[in-house]
């Protein structure tokens, strides 16, 4: 261990003035435990912070509920006492309001061949839906096309949809994205998903082709999870309140199974393998499916009114650039038949705590050049609905934004040496990470699953899909004492038994050391592009360096 120690702090002193950041000493920061590791101690009451606000009388923080008034004044008392600033009022709220679409009646899918009728059973064949804000949607004989990865990517010289008119139609996709399935790196991002692999996206631009419907043909690999995942769960939908009540989303969307599709295809001569053949082809057109469908959804909505929570510091000389620092406030609240509360410790108490400790970091120091946001978004549970308003809804302009960085699920079990990049050399941001990771003596790792698309399913994510270059990280697995094999058991534990489930609990015993390490490189980023002229860029050829382009564009005098 001595040898360990003293490895770790050679590094600390060769890194400590890096062009990243040469005002601070991270020296400065560290603690020699008792273990022998350098223990990077942030502040003393990022503990209490996590304690209060996964505990019981916080109710799991649902949307909406008694758990949000304490939430919100839990933050509002801390951000005041801190000094931190309001961009509306004594309580940091901006109104997030969302709707609740509860279907009340789904009916099979009826798919006719020519003379032949197949009916898709509700959630065992599929599962549909509309986001539309209305009593129902009737879809009637819409007819069928195969339009391959349902992908328009200008960027990779992909368009399935060219030439095609799909008004009145259903476009049936396949999920994930080209890379995966040839796993070559130099189709879009090889194994690791793109944008463009999500299904959300998927139906998104369905819609803005004019489609009637959007069916996603699930496939266990390259969803990255089971079909139970599709089909289980409430059918009960959030979203954001519009003024045309979403009426320019397609009408229906809806997954398949994949034994489903196999039927579609055979009634015109092809396999699902021969399908995907196709959609891979340099000169693929859509398939039609001489095949219509039918479906019908009947709704009940009700309004859900909840709130973000935005503080910020402001910038000694730049005030409209900004630094954004997000983590999600709300979890999954109190079950209503068995009383259970889920008090999403990990899930997100760890990133609220950190965010408020963050701000107390910030708030001790002398203001920075640029400013700094701390942005504490809310039903991140019901789909990146808080972040998703924000970045609609701006409190500073976001072509002033150079960077956002997100701290959601923290690791709570002791110190690890890889610090996880979530969309690995997606920006430059693990750059700036890198020199701080280093000093405390780890190092930076990608996710081991990239091909789950993990980093598409945060609140960072709604920042990219506006072009700004973010952070999203985390201590990983490989345990300074106790090694990679307990790390990995206890992240399987922690998914497997407490993720989403009531047992998400506070543990007083946590050692909260990789948290700690973790919190001081969120704060050497933040601090260093805050005090400096640099701004962050995506990947050449990533999906969001277009619109940072643009962005730049609109800064120019």
């Amino acid at each position: 261990m001595r040898k360990l120690l003293l490895c770790a702090s050679a590094i600390a002193m060769v890194t400590a003035c890096s062009p990243a950041d040469n005002k601070t000493s991270n020296e400065a920061d560290a603690i020699i435990d008792a273990d022998g590791i350098m223990d990077y101690q942030f502040t003393t009451t990022y503990r209490d912070h996590l304690a209060t606000l996964s505990s019981d009388e916080f109710e799991g923080r649902a949307p909406g509920t008694r758990g949000e008034e304490l939430t919100i004044d839990y933050v509002a008392s801390h951000f005041r006492e801190l000094g931190v600033q309001s961009f509306t009022n004594e309580d940091y709220t901006q109104p997030l309001p969302l709707v609740r679409i509860a279907p009340t009646r789904v009916t099979d899918m009826t798919i006719r061949q020519g003379d032949q009728e197949i009916v898709l059973d509700y959630r065992s064949d599929m599962t549909g839906w509309t986001n539309r804000v209305v009593e129902s949607v009737n879809v009637e004989n819409s007819e069928l096309v195969f339009v391959g990865y349902g992908i328009v990517a200008p960027e990779y010289n992909w368009n399935d949809y060219e030439g095609l008119d799909v008004e009145g139609k259903t476009v049936v996709m396949l999920v994930n994205d080209p890379g995966y399935a040839t796993q070559d790196e130099n189709l879009f991002n090889g194994n690791s998903m793109t944008y463009y692999g999500r299904w959300t996206y998927k139906f998104e631009e369905a819609a803005r082709q004019g489609a009637t419907g959007a069916i996603v043909i699930h496939e266990d690999g390259p969803a990255g999870y089971g079909w139970g995942v599709v089909a289980g769960g409430s059918p009960a939908k959030f979203t954001m309140k519009t003024e045309n009540n979403n009426m320019d989303l397609a009408e229906l969307e809806g997954w398949v199974t994949a034994e489903s599709a196999e039927t579609l295809f055979n009634h015109i001569g092809l396999s699902l393998e021969e399908a995907h053949a196709l959609a891979l082809r340099e000169d693929f057109t859509p398939v039609e499916l001489n095949a219509s469908l039918s479906m019908t959804v009947e709704n009940e909505f009700s309004d859900l009114d909840t709130y973000n929570m935005v503080g910020y510091i402001e910038g000694s000389k730049y005030p409209e650039e900004h630094i954004i620092y997000m983590a999600h406030w709300d979890h999954l609240g109190v079950e209503p038949v068995s009383g259970e509360v889920f008090n999403g410790a990990q899930d997100n108490a760890t990133g609220t705590a950190g965010l408020l400790a963050m701000a107390e970091k910030f708030a001790a120091g002398e203001p920075p050049e640029r400013t700094i946001v701390f942005a504490l978004v809310g039903a991140e549970e019901r789909g990146l609905l808080g972040s998703a308003w924000y970045v609609e809804n701006p409190l500073l302009p976001l072509e002033q934004t150079v960077a956002g960085i997100n701290i959601d699920m923290l690791y709570a079990h002791g110190p690890v040496r890889d610090f996880v990049i979530v969309g690995w050399n997606n920006s430059n941001m693990q750059e700036y990470a890198a020199p701080f990771v280093e000093a405390q003596g780890r190092y930076l790792a990608p996710e081991s699953n990239p091909e789950a698309g993990i980093f598409y399913r945060s609140d960072h994510f709604s920042m990219a899909k506006k072009g700004v270059p973010v952070l999203y990280a985390k201590g990983g697995v490989d345990h300074f004492l106790l090694g990679s094999d307990y790390g990995r058991e206890e992240a399987a534990e922690f998914l497997a038994n407490r993720y989403h489930k009531a047992t998400d609990e506070y543990d007083p015993e946590w050692d909260l050391r990789g948290i700690h390490q973790d919190l001081w490189v969120f704060y050497r980023v933040g601090n260093h592009l805050a005090n400096s002229r640099e701004w962050p860029k995506w990947a050449e050829g990533n999906e969001f360096e277009a619109l940072r382009l643009e962005s730049e564009d609109a800064r120019q005098p």
